[in-house]
């Protein structure tokens, strides 16, 4: 008997019948694509928390979810024998306004419970891997992590597997129904309500032949340099809302390309060993969209990851575990279905 089956293999899809699966649940997997298919496949993979101030409701989450997520790593590698590419490699960026990043620092210290820092640091103790800056100061943070998403999702499957999860490409419903189907579960409900809850987002990424594995992650002009373990380095990614065709690459990628040799020299002639297009599911709210499945008993929705799913996986697991196993709702309003639903 199957009591929760979870159509999508994306990171949130797999992260829900992880936690399921601990709390004793049979759980079944079902995508056509196979695992990590859609967004969940691309490049980048930064586990990067928001600034420090103006703290919320998704900020907190945010937060306690980097918070958990090495140990969900560390056991999932353990069970499963994959490396997921997980590593808390920190981050550095460009000091802008002194006065502001400073003010971010004191921040971190209360917001991140004394567990991580925002520091203001020379940009030479990070050299040669480092983003031109006027100032010569850039903030280091030790809370952003990374994972390489196709690791992440291949070693989540392989220890859901050890565990007994199936993953298939065709199943019938059994039990509880999650659907973490990305952007074309945006879509679905869309029409099903006739009321637009999200919307498709294109983005474009490349990952090049540079190892700074062991160096922090920059993000500088809206981009993410991700150093992963396997020696390369991932460059991400485009925010497109109008597109023609969402798998392929285009200018939009050159772009991006030509302004990172700019401001990471040491980055230039390297050698970009691929390229990748996709269409990342962002709900109207701008936050993931949790909650049950407006007008479908015992059906239940976890989408809506865009640019953060990686980061906020392991809490959303957790959160829809208690939803249908615990009968416990402990979703906040701005993650709640209902907030990407029009209204009237």
């Amino acid at each position: 008997m199957v009591d929760v089956t979870i159509r999508g293999a994306g990171i949130f899809g797999l992260a829900v019948a992880w936690s399921c699966q601990k709390r004793g649940a049979s759980v079944r997997v079902v995508d056509p694509g196979g695992v990590g298919a859609g967004a969940s496949g691309g490049l980048v993979g930064a586990l990067a928390p928001h600034t420090p101030e103006r703290w919320n409701d998704k900020k907190e989450l945010q937060f306690q979810s980097l918070d958990m997520a090495e140990a969900l790593w560390d056991e999932v590698a353990r069970i499963g024998g994959r490396d997921p590419g997980y590593a808390r490699t920190g981050r550095i960026q460009p000091v802008g306004v002194l006065e502001l990043a400073s003010e971010r620092a004191r921040n971190a210290e209360a917001l991140w419970k004394g567990k991580y820092s925002w520091d203001i640091k020379p940009v030479e103790e990070f050299l040669p891997f480092v983003p031109i800056t006027t100032s010569g100061l850039v903030i280091h943070d030790t809370l952003t992590a990374r994972a390489h998403p196709r690791q992440a999702t291949a070693a989540l499957a392989a220890a859901l597997e050890k565990q007994g999860v199936p993953i298939v490409a065709e199943a019938r419903d059994a039990g509880k129904i999650v659907y973490a189907t990305g952007a074309d579960g945006l879509a679905e409900l869309s029409k099903a309500l006739g009321k637009p809850v999200g919307a498709p987002i294109k983005g474009q990424a490349a990952l090049i032949d540079y190892d700074a594995r062991h160096a922090p992650q920059i993000f500088v002009d809206n981009l993410h340099v991700i150093p992963h373990g396997d020696g390369t380095t991932a460059i991400g990614s485009t925010t497109e809302r109008e597109f023609k065709n969402p798998t392929d690459w285009d200018s939009g990628l050159d772009d991006i390309l030509g302004r990172i040799v700019r401001l990471v020299p040491e980055l230039r002639h390297k050698t970009v060993l691929e390229r990748w297009a996709g269409l990342r599911p962002r709900a109207r709210s701008r936050a993931p969209m949790l909650g049950a499945y407006p007008g479908r008993d015992g059906h239940f929705i976890a989408n809506g990851g865009f640019k953060i799913g990686f980061g906020m996986a392991p809490i959303v697991g957790e959160i829809i575990a208690d939803l249908i196993l615990e009968v416990e709702d402990r979703i906040p309003e701005t993650f709640r279905v209902e907030a990407s639903i029009p209204k009237g």
